[in-house]
This record gives structure tokens, C-alpha cells and sequence, in this order.
């Protein structure tokens, strides 16, 4: 026999190398391929996706007053710039921008792009194929935007 058909194989005990894994790769790893109703409890797909919708609305909601706060604040600092006479605001050009811009969406809303379409399929397929995950998700989410 050569060198090239002698073959040596290392033996690895699955427990020493189930530790050695990240907890995303357990969870998420290329070998979990597939509905998640398939691989998990009902329970536990609850609690995944609850805490995560948690995470995500407590998230939201947060960066949502922040995003609120920025937003009405250069509002307001912009009609105080005005009144006191720092800037002049032509209200006919902002007018016909704002005319000019609702054209161009009517012309662009007729029909999404095939993108955006091929993405909402893959999404309805995710929420059918795992609807416990999801509705745990939403739940959580919602709780997370009243904390």
C-alpha cells in the first residue's frame, strides 16, 4: 500500500465537540436546515421567538422615540430659525417639490419590483413553514413595544 491509500481518521467524541460549538451554530447551524417545527418543541419555538419579538419591540419602540425626538426637534428648531428671520422658507418651491414627489409615486406604485416580490414570497413560506416560531415572534414583539 502507498501513502495515499493509508488514510488516518481522527475519532471525535460528540459531546467534546458539541461543547466546543457556539450556541448560534446549535441553534442556527448549517445541520438545522429546515421548519423549526420540525426540530424544536412547541414550547421552546414560544419561547425563541417570544423573547426575540421581546428584543426586537423593546428595540423598536426605543429607537423609534429617539428617531420621533430627532425628528420633531429639527422641526421645531427649523420654525424657530424661521420666525425669528435666520432662514427664509419658499413655500411655493417646497409646494411643487412635494407636488413633483407624490407624481413620481403614483407612476412608481403601480407594481412592486420582482425583488420585493421574490422577498415577500420567501417570507410567507418562513411564516407558514413556521408558524409557532413566528407567532411567538409577534407576540413578544408587541409586548416589547408596550414595555
Amino acid at each position: 500500500m502507498s501513502e495515499k491509500d493509508t488514510e488516518t481518521l481522527d475519532v471525535i467524541e460528540l459531546a467534546e465537540h458539541l461543547k466546543k460549538q457556539g450556541w448560534w451554530n446549535k441553534m442556527f447551524g448549517k445541520n438545522n436546515s429546515g421548519p423549526a417545527a420540525e426540530k424544536y418543541a412547541v414550547a421552546k419555538q414560544l419561547a425563541i421567538g417570544g423573547v426575540s419579538g421581546w428584543c426586537a419591540g423593546y428595540l423598536f419602540q426605543k429607537v423609534g422615540k429617539l428617531a420621533a425626538s430627532a425628528v420633531g426637534g429639527g422641526f421645531f428648531l427649523l420654525q424657530i430659525a424661521h420666525h425669528t428671520g435666520y432662514i427664509q422658507i419658499d413655500w411655493k418651491r417646497v409646494e411643487q417639490d412635494v407636488n413633483k414627489a407624490k407624481k413620481q409615486l403614483k407612476l412608481n406604485s403601480d407594481k412592486p419590483p420582482k425583488e420585493v416580490r421574490t422577498k415577500l414570497n420567501e417570507v410567507q413560506v418562513f411564516v407558514k413553514n413556521n408558524i409557532v416560531l413566528t407567532g411567538g415572534f409577534a407576540g413578544g414583539f408587541l409586548l416589547g413595544l408596550a414595555s
